[in-house]
């Protein structure tokens, strides 16, 4: 028989002004420690994946080059165009392709952009397919 043996069985004492916390409540307050500042956030960008830049081919440019100077002659309909296009990441590299849907307003070549109704801007340098109602036997 050990020197607390005694004590193993005895209630818990009650606090009289103190209610007895919760699991959750308990666990919090160890909470707000955390050994490793910003560890989490760290493997959670790692983890993140990014898809690499993809060059188009020559006969692609250049399909993609004859879409664009379609929808040119076609501004004056505001045609509605999908666009896709590749989205470098900020912090690490590759990115990802993305797909915007809109109304074409200008395809400004000076400042490579297109521009669309709404304020939208899409870099020229970036589009890898452009897909559009308008003329779907071309597109």
């Amino acid at each position: 028989m050990g020197h607390y043996d005694d004590m193993l069985d005895l209630p818990r004492p009650a606090m009289p002004r103190a209610k007895p916390l919760t699991g959750a409540e308990r666990a919090a307050q160890f909470s707000p420690f955390a050994a490793l500042a910003g560890y989490e956030a760290a493997i959670r960008e790692a983890a993140r994946l990014t898809e690499p830049a993809v060059e188009l081919a020559e006969d692609a440019a250049a399909a993609l080059d004859e879409k664009l100077r379609l929808l040119t002659e076609r501004l004056a309909q505001r045609p509605q165009v999908t666009v896709t296009w590749f989205e470098p990441d900020a912090k690490k590299e590759g990115g990802a392709f993305r797909v915007f849907t809109g109304r074409l307003r200008r395809v400004d070549e000076a400042a490579g952009l297109l521009l669309f109704e709404g304020g939208h801007r899409l870099p020229l340098a970036a589009v890898r397919g452009l897909e559009s109602e308008v003329f779907p036997e071309f597109l």
